[in-house]
């Protein structure tokens, strides 16, 4: 039969198979080579990229021992900004904005995907764990798909979708466990805070896709950060928070601010633009689901810190809301590698 292996092609010539000529297996043997190479490339580097961005929030706690939470955040999209702006003006022509369209949306991104949700991150991690703000950060997929549903209604929710949104924020309130006799205790408004950053994030990424701007998403990430580290500073200014530099030149405050900047933004971004082009959104939405991990194994061993059941309960449940919501999304994009399997 046709297909039953890559070594035969059943073409007949007086009613006897003839054997595929040698060019052919060696160019069929080559592809899948090639193809085998790419997908372990492309597992290198996700693992690569939820390694980076799930240990950021270990960085985060560490460097929140030195240096102000807005101030912290502030500085670091100072230095990933500059950075993703010379890779941008490297790798694509369109480099700088132009137009009310592309700087309205570079506004929208550095007010709520640089400064909102780091500002609420930052200040979140002060009194919880990195593990638990790894994990209701991961709503994120599905409040932006709740979102996007409210701003376009044409776009309604299905009721699976809107029970996976619902078992989403169960997963969120049994992290935070509010204390109905004490609903302002210091965990809870933290774990609180780092939801409201998930949220300015979802809200940031519909908000800033529904605009219809042609600029090229290396563009529109460097300046956001940009943006957004001026609108930090700006804010950790009104508030009053200190300014020490003296406490920024201790080791672990360099080595927070080093990781956090050149790793987990440059690096981290150059990764996901990478796998962006090579993979579906809903696969590199499962970043927000190993990164998790990453945080508590990294946490554990470098700040002592354990997660609680209650915690990977809650991590379980955000999980089942994303499936839930993305479920068909899921579905194709199971199928396209499917597809793309039976091909190599």
């Amino acid at each position: 039969m046709v297909g039953d292996g890559p070594n035969w092609i059943d073409r007949r010539v007086g009613g006897s198979p003839v054997a595929e000529p040698v060019s052919n297996r060696k160019t069929k043997a080559v592809s899948a080579g090639r193809a085998t190479v790419s997908r372990y490339r492309n597992l290198v580097l996700f693992l690569t990229l939820a390694t980076l961005w799930g240990s950021a929030f270990v960085a985060i706690s560490a460097g929140l021992e030195y240096i102000p939470p807005v101030l912290f955040a502030a500085l670091r999209y100072d230095i990933a900004g500059l950075l993703m702006l010379g890779y941008a003006a490297i790798a694509v022509d369109h480099w700088r904005p132009r137009g009310g369209l592309e700087w309205t949306q570079v506004a929208v991104g550095a007010a709520l995907l640089i400064a909102a949700y780091h500002a609420f991150l930052f200040v979140g991690q002060l009194n919880t764990t990195a593990a638990a703000a790894a994990i209701l950060v991961s709503l994120s997929p599905v409040l932006s798909t709740g979102f996007a549903r409210l701003l376009v209604p044409s776009d309604a929710l299905s009721s699976v979708g809107i029970v996976g949104v619902l078992v989403g924020l169960v997963g969120v309130a049994v992290i935070v466990r509010p204390d109905p006799s004490n609903l302002l205790a210091t965990d809870a408004v933290a774990k609180g805070l780092v939801f409201c950053a998930a949220a300015a994030f979802a809200l940031g990424s519909v908000l800033t896709r529904r605009i219809d701007a042609s600029l090229p998403i290396e563009t529109m990430e460097a300046w956001s950060m940009l943006g957004g580290a001026l609108l930090l500073h700006i804010a950790s200014l009104a508030i009053g928070e200190p300014v020490e530099p003296a406490a920024w030149t201790h080791p672990e405050a360099i080595g927070a601010i080093a990781y956090l900047s050149v790793g987990a933004s440059a690096v981290g971004f150059l990764i996901y633009f990478d796998l962006l082009e090579r993979l579906g959104a809903v696969e590199i939405n499962m970043v927000s689901y190993v990164a998790p991990i990453v945080t508590a194994v990294v946490g554990w061993l470098y700040l002592g810190e354990v997660v609680d059941a209650a915690t990977l309960l809650g991590f379980g449940l955000i999980a089942v809301g994303f499936v839930l919501v993305k479920r068909r999304a899921i579905q194709r994009e199971f199928g396209h590698v499917r597809s793309r399997g039976s091909s190599d």
